[in-house]
């Protein structure tokens, strides 16, 4: 003790307050035995703790297996394995165009002068459309016509020429036949006086020459008459058959002087016009299209991956108006563009009402014959898979299992499944991003 303490004197303050009360536990501390308790709240609070732990532990070693998920059953597709009718086709995305459409094109180039009907309007076959000036081909018709003009003039003078050339060959065979038959006359004359012994030998052998001089002149009269007659011939033949192709020719050139003029082919709907008043167009320049409008086609665009599989005559179908309609395709072309290829259909069975020219439509392409097998719907679930594998439900529908399967082939809304399932089971088809790698899934 203090000596404060042992004079009877008491601290002051809390220091001395705390001070002297410890003092009075310690004296009566000396005078009575204390009892420790054993279970203090403290030490329950621990004990407690401690023992949930270990009861957490255990239970998620007795319930959760290291390659086992739980998942909610609510968020899953189910679907059970089916066997039955399967055709395998594709979807692809077709538009409404016109069965007939016809080009028009400038036959010969030339300036705009004049644009008769706009662009969208209803035409008649004949009616014109639009119409084109070119200089040089008017020129050019002026040209042959002259030329024309020069050669029928040449034949009409070759034939005159001909004619008079004729005329004086037969007038110049009249004489030489007047002088044969006197020569002939004057020889049997000279021959009977020379046998009588009247005339002399001079006057007989002038007579015989005559005759034989003017016999052959008159053979080779004959023979240049006919020979010349041949020639003209030919020679006529030949103008004339220039002359043919010169009119040939000018009305070649007439006609496409009139090409400078548009006119619709046939009756249909000018769907494109092309042409500016004012503007030079090459020939074969693309100047619009005419439309008919009574019979359409579809024409749908198919990812290239199908290219060797899609042929003339292949069927399809599509979904309108309530109603399922027929296809056939007609034309494939193989020009791929961007990873796709085109293919008309025409509708074998006629075209549906209300069916309208530039409409989008979902075709089904048929890729093989109906046949039965063994099919899954389509889901989510091949995106991770790629379709080797997938989650089996067991008949309790407690759980399901990651089971190796091999997928066939496939349409819009089932795969073909080849092995691991069997009819009447239960798959999941969602999707299976947040499966990881889990062998067993369960239900919950």
């Amino acid at each position: 003790m203090s000596d404060k303490q042992k004079n009877g004197e008491e601290p002051k303050g809390l220091v001395g307050m705390f001070t002297a009360e410890r003092q009075r536990e310690q004296d009566n501390t000396m005078d009575r035995r204390i009892e420790r308790k054993r279970f203090t709240p403290r030490r329950i609070a621990i004990y407690g703790a401690a023992a949930l732990v270990i009861v957490f532990a255990a239970w998620q070693l007795l319930t959760i297996n290291p390659s086992s998920l739980n998942v909610d059953a609510e968020k899953l597709t189910l679907a059970p394995v089916t066997h039955g009718p399967f055709l395998e086709y594709i979807v692809e995305q077709g538009e409404v165009m016109p069965l007939t459409t016809i080009y028009l094109d400038a036959v010969e180039g030339g300036r705009v002068e004049e644009v008769f009907v706009e662009e969208g309007s209803k035409i008649e076959e004949g009616t014109p459309i639009l119409r084109l000036s070119n200089a040089n081909l008017q020129l050019n018709v002026m040209q042959r016509e002259a030329e024309l003009f020069r050669e029928v003039n040449r034949l009409r003078e070759t034939r005159v020429t001909m004619e008079q050339r004729r005329l004086a060959m037969r007038a110049e065979l009249v004489r030489l036949e007047f002088e044969f038959r006197k020569a002939e006359r004057e020889y049997t004359r000279q021959d009977e006086m020379f046998k009588a012994d009247l005339a002399s030998r001079k006057e007989f052998d002038e007579a015989k020459d005559n005759l034989e001089y003017l016999t052959r002149s008159r053979d080779v009269t004959v023979e240049t008459l006919r020979q010349d007659s041949l020639y003209q011939t030919i020679q006529v033949q030949q103008l004339e058959e220039s002359i043919d192709r010169l009119r040939l020719n000018l009305e070649l050139i007439k006609q496409n002087e009139d090409n400078l003029t548009l006119r619709a082919p046939i009756s249909g709907l000018l769907s494109s016009l092309i042409a500016e008043v004012g503007e030079s167009k090459p020939r074969g320049d693309r100047l619009g299209q005419i439309d008919v409008e009574d019979e359409f086609k579809v024409r749908a665009a198919i990812d290239e991956h199908y290219i060797a599989r899609i042929r003339t005559g292949q069927a399809g179908s599509f979904d309108f108006a309530g109603g399922t309609y027929d296809l056939v395709i007609s034309r494939v072309y193989p020009e791929v563009i961007e990873g796709q290829f085109e293919a008309d259909m025409v509708f074998p069975e006629g075209m549906p009402d209300g069916l309208r020219r530039g409409q989008t439509l979902q075709v089904r392409v048929a890729l093989g014959e109906l046949a039965d097998a063994m099919q899954v719907p389509r889901g989510g679930f091949y995106q991770t898979t790629g379709g080797r594998w997938i989650y089996v439900l067991d008949p309790a529908g407690e759980f399901a299992v990651r089971r190796q399967i091999r997928l066939g082939r496939q349409n819009s809304q089932y795969f073909e499944v080849l092995e691991g399932l069997e009819e009447g089971e239960q798959v999941i088809t969602s999707m299976y991003d947040n499966f990881g790698d889990m062998e067993r899934l369960v239900l919950q």
